[in-house]
């Protein structure tokens, strides 16, 4: 704590350059993407690391990857397609180059250390030729009785076209000898692999020697492919998976009821423009063509990998596998000492604020919050914005069970929260049965905000507030999504607070949500798409101003992307007048630190531990004394999508021992972590910053609320 505010006592001195400062050059954002999955992957590395927990690193590097190409790839590759874009083929070959890269480290890495580790503990995944008569014929049971009632083979002719194959599912082709039933020469077939079979198998203990045996089930298939094809010899066959442009595109304008026109696409979805292909190394290159033409794909769009296609469904094996000491050790929320179990949180909150540090403390206060306004009689109304909440919510219950009991129930429901379309659709359609006023946002905007508001009624001394009682608000405000069950694996923090002036603006973002109505000057909060960007800039230029003048001058950012260009410059501007800034920036950086005359006095880091880093974090310091100095938390990055084109908010921290406790623990133990840090370098690589027995953030927060 002394070291951050000692940081600020003396201005770093300024970058005078005599000759002209060139423009900075921006890293590219797709490989800074792809940079982060480097560091996710570099997790799995770690000897400190449990195996299993490793093992999970390399499922979270396929997601992530997953969804990369769904979205920002295609996003590419489209631009680099369209006329007079500043994306040209050669950038699009340059992403995927890295991404090739990248794909071939992590199969290197699953194949090299952590299955060879795993199995010198006793879990083994066995191919055909490692098991043994036993074992095959458990395999061949399995196929027989589970899988193969399933499988449709396709052989293809004039009559059977190439079928239309789903997004990221799992498929083989297959060559064939000699004639089909009917005397034809038909020689490639497809087997499309339906999506409810089990990927990894477990076999019985009884044929499994004494080990934890797996089989995965393309391996199962694969063994079996001939009896698919009676009569016919299998020359040559392969897995494969297609992964295609996710990205659902609604005209929201033109769409009268836009849940309609998004349900209607979550189909679609699923057969979009081919972006990558992904087969196992050994495929034959007749087969590979062959593919590339159906999915009208270009030779750098093929991924030959070295084992599954799919590394994702490799989590089936982590949930099956007993080994108990190959996972971390089960963390528990510790219950915010602030914050009386079992009491009234109206009345705590009359108090003063609450401030929750998820996974730390437990999101559980949040829940209570909720569940108390539901059964309070004197509870009038709750107001809840919708991001991600999962398909099972004790919030969204919460919600339904309020609008049953005759509250005004209002839910802002952000539908087109990607991956969650549907379902934030199901929830919305049951909230609107039960009687709740369910709202969409603003068309053309993403709600991003994390917002609750409890109207209650209550009297002027306390008690029960019957007939002419006074409306108090209560609010609960967050940098993360209202899950429950990713509150235990990301960093976030929550506000619970009865504040006046930031209940009134919460109110009134709600008021702009439904009604499309003019949002007053609000009194605490800053809201996007108004006067975020806009208040952010201003306190970058008062440090470079303090700066200037020899003032300390100081700038701590913690989000996860650093992509906006206004921000970006606005940081190189205050860079260069001399203020010390520090970023810690989880995910995508485009800025690089350390350029001559540009970025001298900027430092960004990454930490990637055993949660995901998700708070949000915004200090600001142009003197010397308090009242010089700024502290926000937000649901928003420091991305043009947050700043401009989404509904968010950011709130600042006046409270003196809260906001200490925020600068204490997001901002100082990761601006000091030695365990999971990397430090970006200007050329856009990482470089950790892990030293031998080197403290880590994440572990002594942990360590910190356990005692």
């Amino acid at each position: 704590m002394n070291d951050f505010h000692a940081a600020t006592a003396e201005p770093v001195p300024r970058a005078d350059s005599v000759a002209p400062v060139p423009p900075l050059v921006l890293l590219d954002r797709e490989k800074a993407i792809l940079e982060f999955n480097r560091r996710v992957l570099a997790q799995a590395r770690r000897e400190d690391v449990p195996l299993l927990e490793r093992l999970r690193y390399v499922t979270i590097v396929s997601s992530n990857l997953d969804e990369f190409f769904e979205v920002r790839f295609a996003d590419v590759m489209e631009a680099a397609r369209l006329p007079g874009t500043a994306v040209t083929a050669g950038e699009v070959q340059g992403v995927a180059a890295a991404a090739h890269a990248l794909v071939q480290e992590q199969y290197a890495l699953f194949n090299d250390e952590v299955m060879p580790a795993l199995e010198q503990q006793g879990l083994v995944v066995l191919q055909h030729s490692q098991r043994n008569a036993a074992q095959r014929r458990w395999v061949a049971a399995f196929f027989e009785e589970q899988v193969r009632p399933l499988l449709v083979p396709v052989g293809l002719d004039p009559a059977h076209p190439f079928p239309t194959v789903a997004n990221k599912s799992l498929n083989f082709i297959v060559q064939l000898g000699g004639r089909d039933a009917f005397g034809r020469e038909n020689s490639i077939a497809i087997v499309k692999v339906p999506r409810v079979l089990p990927r990894v198998i477990r076999l019985p203990d009884a044929v499994a020697e004494g080990r934890q045996a797996f089989v995965l089930l393309s391996s199962v298939i694969r063994a079996h492919l001939a009896e698919l094809f009676p009569g016919r010899e299998v020359l040559a066959f392969s897995q494969f998976r297609v992964t295609r442009d996710s990205d659902l595109e609604v005209d929201e304008d033109d769409a009268t009821n836009l849940r309609q026109a998004l349900r209607s696409g979550l189909f679609t979805r699923h057969f979009g423009q081919a972006v990558r292909l992904e087969v196992v190394e050994s495929c034959p290159q007749a087969l590979v063509q062959f593919l590339l033409q159906q999915f009208q794909l270009p030779a750098w769009a093929l991924y030959r990998v070295n084992g599954p296609v799919n590394l994702v469904r490799l989590a089936q094996l982590i949930d099956q596998a007993d080994a108990r000491t190959l996972r971390f050790t089960p963390w528990e929320p510790a219950w915010p000492a602030s914050l009386p179990q079992g009491g009234s949180i109206f009345e705590r909150l009359q108090q003063g604020n609450v401030l929750l540090h998820h996974p730390f403390e437990s999101f559980e206060p949040v829940v209570q919050f909720l569940r108390e306004a539901v059964a309070d009689p004197d509870v009038l109304a709750i107001k809840q914005t919708i991001y991600r909440t999962g398909t099972e919510s004790a919030l969204m219950e919460q919600l339904l069970e309020a609008a049953r009991r005759g509250k005004e129930v209002t839910v802002v429901v952000e539908l087109k929260a990607r991956f969650d379309e549907e379902a934030n659709i199901n929830w919305a359609e049951r909230l609107e049965a039960v009687g709740a006023q369910v709202v969409y946002g603003i068309v053309g905007l993403k709600t991003h905000a994390k917002l609750l508001l409890v109207t209650r009624r209550e009297r002027a001394g306390g008690g029960h507030g019957r007939g002419n009682g006074v409306l108090r608000r209560y609010a609960h405000l967050s940098t993360g999504n209202y899950n429950a069950r990713t509150a235990r694996l990301y960093t976030d923090l929550g506000c619970m607070t009865a504040d006046p002036e930031l209940t009134a603006d919460a109110d009134a973002v709600f008021q702009q949500l439904t009604g499309q109505v003019e949002l007053p000057t609000l009194h605490r909060l800053l809201a996007a798409p108004f006067a975020l960007q806009a208040a952010m800039l201003a306190h970058l230029k008062q440090v470079a101003r303090a700066a200037r003048a020899g003032r300390p001058a100081r700038v701590v950012v913690k989000c996860n992307a650093l992509t906006d260009p206004q921000l970006m410059a606005a940081l190189v501007e205050a860079s260069q007048a001399g203020a010390r800034i520090d970023l810690v920036i989880r995910g995508a950086c485009m800025l690089p630190p350390g350029v001559p005359g540009q970025t001298d006095n900027i430092r960004v880091r990454s930490v990637v531990g055993r949660f995901l880093e998700h708070t949000r974090v915004f200090y600001f310091r142009w003197g010397g004394s308090e009242q010089d100095e700024a502290l926000y938390l937000s649901s928003a990055d420091w991305m043009s999508r947050n700043m401009l084109r989404r509904v968010e908010v950011a709130w600042p921290m006046r409270d003196a021992a809260l906001r200490q406790r925020v600068i204490d623990e997001c901002l100082v133990p990761y601006l000091h972590d030695a365990r999971d840090a990397w430090a970006l370098q200007g050329d856009g690589s990482w470089r950790s910053l892990a030293e031998a027995g080197g403290a880590g953030a994440q572990p002594a927060l942990m360590n910190l609320y356990q005692g």
